[in-house]
C-alpha cells in the first residue's frame, strides 16, 4: 500500500497526527497521509485506495473538523490545488485555494462581491461543500459551477443543481469530491474592497476567539417559521433580537448564550466566553472533550427550549462518545 500511494502521489506520511491538520489542534493519527497537487493526482489515489478497499477521506483547510482521538485508519488526501485564474469578471479557483487568499487577490483586482470572504477560515472547496457564509455573504451568490470528481470522471454542475441552502448542499451527501469552482463578480473599486476587507477581519477580532484553537462555529443556526419564532418569545419570555424576528433565523451563539454556557468546561474543551456558538481547545483538549460538551449544549437546547441544535461541524473517525 506504502509503496503504491509513493508512486502516485511522491510522499506519503504514515501516523501522521491529524492535530497538526486541523483549526481545533485536536485528533489522532491518520494511517496514510498524501497531498494531491493535480485532479489526476487525487484521481489515481481514491481509484487505488477504493481498489484496495481502504477508506479515504479529503481534507481541505481543517477549520471545521473534528477528528476522534483515535485518529482515521485509512487515507487522508490534502487537497494541494491551489490555482486561481481571473478572466474579466469570472475567477476560477481551485479546491484548495485559502478563501481569504481569494477574498483577497480579487479585491485587489477590483472585483466586487467576495469580500466577506475574508474571514472565512478554511479553502474555497470546503466553502464550496457547506455553502459558507459571515457577514451577509455565502457562496451560493457567487458561484456559476463547480468541478467534481464523480465516479472517476471530472464533471460541471451548475450552480443551480448543487442544491445550495443554508450552510448546505448535495455535495454533503453524495460522493462528488469539488475539484475547482467558477464564480462570477462584480467590477468595483480596489481601494474601496480592500479597505472593506481590513474592516471584517477587525470585526472578526473582536467577536470570534482567535486566541486558541477552534472549528469555527459549532452548531447550525436555526431556521423557524413565524408560528415556532412566537412560541419560544412567549412560552420562555425571549426578548429576540429584531433582526433574528425579521429574518426568522436565530442565532446559535445567541441561544447558547440564553443557556448560560459561555465559559463551560469538560476537559481542556471550552465554550468560548466571547462567542457562544465556538468551543476552544484550551491547550490539550481530546476529541471526547469536545464531543461531551457539543452533547451538553444540545441537551439543554432541548430540554430547556425544546430546540435540536445540529452541527455544523464535521466528524472524521470513530468517536468514542456519540452526539446526543
Amino acid at each position: 500500500m506504502l509503496e503504491e500511494l509513493t508512486k502516485i502521489t511522491g510522499l506519503v506520511l504514515e501516523a501522521e497526527p491529524m492535530s497538526l491538520h486541523t483549526h481545533f489542534r485536536i485528533g489522532g493519527r491518520a494511517r496514510w497521509f498524501v497531498e494531491a497537487k493535480t485532479p489526476e493526482m487525487l484521481q489515481e489515489t481514491i481509484a487505488f485506495a477504493d481498489k484496495a478497499g481502504v477508506a479515504w477521506f479529503v481534507l481541505g483547510g481543517g477549520s471545521n473538523l473534528l477528528v476522534a482521538d483515535e485518529g482515521f485508519e485509512g487515507v487522508v488526501i490534502k487537497m494541494a490545488m491551489r490555482g486561481v485564474t481571473i478572466n474579466g469578471l469570472v475567477v476560477v479557483a481551485e479546491a484548495g485555494v485559502l478563501s481569504s487568499f481569494l477574498a483577497r487577490k480579487t479585491a485587489e483586482a477590483g472585483l466586487a462581491g467576495f469580500a466577506w470572504a475574508i474571514s472565512l477560515p478554511g479553502t474555497i472547496g470546503g466553502a464550496v461543500r457547506g455553502n459558507a457564509g459571515c457577514f451577509g455573504g455565502e457562496m451560493k451568490d457567487v458561484i456559476e459551477s463547480v468541478i467534481v470528481l464523480r465516479d472517476g470522471q471530472l464533471v460541471r454542475v451548475p450552480a443551480l443543481e448543487a442544491g445550495f441552502g443554508y450552510r448546505e448542499s448535495v455535495f454533503k451527501y453524495n460522493n462528488d469530491v469539488i475539484v475547482s469552482v467558477t464564480i462570477r463578480l462584480e467590477q468595483g473599486d480596489p481601494d474601496t474592497l480592500v479597505h472593506q476587507l481590513d474592516t471584517t477581519l477587525e470585526k472578526r477580532k473582536t467577536s470570534q476567539p482567535l486566541y486558541a484553537g477552534s472549528a469555527g462555529c459549532v452548531f447550525k443556526n436555526l431556521e423557524v417559521s413565524e408560528d415556532e419564532m412566537q412560541r419560544l418569545i412567549k412560552k420562555f419570555d425571549l426578548s429576540v433580537p429584531v433582526e433574528m424576528q425579521t429574518s426568522r433565523r436565530i442565532s446559535a451563539g445567541w441561544l447558547i448564550d440564553q443557556l448560560d454556557l459561555k465559559g463551560m468546561k469538560i476537559g481542556q474543551a471550552q465554550v468560548s466566553p466571547i462567542h457562544g456558538n465556538f468551543i476552544v481547545n484550551l491547550g490539550s483538549a481530546t476529541a471526547n472533550d469536545v464531543l461531551q460538551l457539543i452533547s451538553l449544549i444540545k441537551t439543554r437546547a432541548r430540554n430547556t427550549f425544546g430546540i435540536e441544535l445540529k452541527e455544523e461541524v464535521q466528524f472524521l473517525g470513530d468517536m468514542k462518545y456519540g452526539i446526543k
